[in-house]
C-alpha cells in the first residue's frame, strides 16, 4: 500500500491493454507493437471485455476503475473495431484512481516492427519525443493527443540521461495545417461542452514513426546521429474525446509542497532580489548606498609620505651640489 501513495516524483504509468468485444487483425497487431514498445511497463488482457468508454449507459466506467485499483494502472488502452468505427484504439488516462480524460483514434495505416528488418532498441529505455507541428501548442484537441502520448510513451523521470542511452526517437508530427486551424486557440468555446460530439473531418492525422539512433565519429566531442526506421509506424485520425474536469484536473496538476533546502535554492516561494535563472543557476541582486568617491580608501605608497617629503627639504638645503642618490645612501 506504501507503493502506491503519492509521490514527488511518481512511478512510470502502467499501461492495461484491453480488447473489446470485437478487434481485427490491424488492431491486435498494433496493439501488440504498442505494448512493446511500452514493456516492461504494460498488462495484455487476452480475454475479450465489453468495454465501451464513450457510452455512459454501461459499467464501462466502473470496470475500468476496479482494474485500476487492483493493478495499480493509470492508463489504458482499448482496441475496438466496428462497421461505424474500424480500427479504433481508445487512450482512457486515470487519476486517483478515477477517469481523467479520454481519447480515441482511428488507424489508417500501419507498419509493423516485423516489417523492418533493422535493429531494435532495448526494452524498457527512455525514448526521445519529437512533436512537429504548431497544433501541438495551439489546438485543444493536439495538445490533449501530445500529452496522452506523452504520458503513454514516457518512461520513469530522470534529471539526466546518458547519451548512449537514447537508443529510438518517436517523431509525431500532423498534415498540412488547413487555413482554419492556423488561428485555433487553446480556448475552447463558451457554449461547447468538452465531450460534446464535433466535426473532426478537417483536423489534420497524426504520424508517428520510429527510429533506433546510431553514433558516429565526427572528429569532435559530440558524434554524428543517424536514425534508422525501427516501426512501429501509425498514422492517426482523431475521432472522440472527453475532455478532463476542471476540478479533477485542478488537483491532478497540484504540486507537492517544497522541501526547506529546495525553497533555500531558489525554487517555489520567490525571494526578494533573488531568482533561478534557465539553466538552474541562483543569481541575486545587491543594493547599496551611493558611495562618496572622495573618500574612497586608495593604495598607500611610502613614496608619498609626509616625513620623506620634510627630509628632503631639510637635505636640500645643507647640500644643494650632492645628488639625489647620493643624499640618499649617506641619510
Amino acid at each position: 500500500m506504501d507503493a502506491r501513495l503519492p509521490k514527488e516524483v511518481e512511478d512510470p504509468r502502467t499501461t492495461i491493454f484491453v480488447k473489446g468485444t470485437h478487434t481485427g487483425e490491424t488492431i491486435n497487431a498494433v496493439m501488440k507493437d504498442l505494448m512493446a514498445l511500452k514493456r516492461p511497463h504494460a498488462i495484455s488482457f487476452s480475454k475479450k471485455n465489453p468495454i465501451y468508454p464513450f457510452d455512459s449507459n454501461t459499467t464501462s466506467i466502473s470496470s475500468l476503475e476496479f482494474w485500476a485499483v487492483k493493478n495499480d494502472a493509470s492508463l489504458f488502452v482499448i482496441g475496438q473495431s466496428t462497421k461505424k468505427r474500424p480500427n479504433g484504439l481508445s487512450f482512457v488516462r486515470m487519476f486517483d484512481n478515477q477517469v481523467l480524460d479520454m481519447m480515441e483514434v482511428g488507424v489508417d495505416n500501419w507498419a509493423g516492427l516485423d516489417d523492418f528488418k533493422t535493429p531494435k532498441s532495448t526494452p524498457g529505455h527512455k525514448p526521445l519525443m519529437h512533436f512537429a507541428s504548431e497544433l501541438f501548442d495551439t489546438h485543444p484537441r493536439y495538445i490533449q493527443a501530445k500529452s496522452m502520448l506523452m504520458d503513454f510513451f514516457n518512461g520513469e523521470a530522470v534529471d539526466s540521461i546518458c547519451l548512449t542511452g537514447l537508443e529510438h526517437v518517436i517523431s509525431v508530427s500532423c498534415a498540412p495545417t488547413p487555413a482554419s486551424l492556423n488561428s485555433a486557440t487553446v480556448i475552447t468555446q463558451p457554449n461547447q461542452h468538452p465531450s460534446a460530439p464535433e466535426d473532426t473531418s478537417p483536423l489534420p492525422k497524426l504520424h508517428i514513426r520510429t527510429y533506433t539512433t546510431r553514433l558516429l565519429s565526427s572528429g569532435t566531442r559530440i558524434p554524428r546521429v543517424e536514425l534508422t526506421p525501427m516501426g512501429p509506424n501509425f498514422d492517426l485520425s482523431l475521432r472522440r474525446h472527453k475532455a478532463a474536469d476542471p476540478d479533477l484536473l485542478k488537483q491532478a496538476l497540484k504540486r507537492p509542497k517544497l522541501k526547506k533546502v529546495d525553497i533555500e535554492s531558489g525554487l517555489g516561494k520567490k525571494r526578494k532580489n533573488m531568482e533561478v535563472d534557465e539553466m538552474g543557476d541562483l543569481r541575486g541582486r545587491v543594493h547599496i548606498a551611493k558611495q562618496d568617491l572622495n573618500k574612497l580608501q586608495t593604495r598607500k605608497m611610502k613614496g608619498l609620505k609626509a616625513g620623506d617629503l620634510d627630509e628632503d627639504k631639510d637635505g636640500e638645503d645643507e647640500s644643494n651640489d650632492v645628488p639625489r642618490k647620493k643624499r640618499r645612501k649617506e641619510a
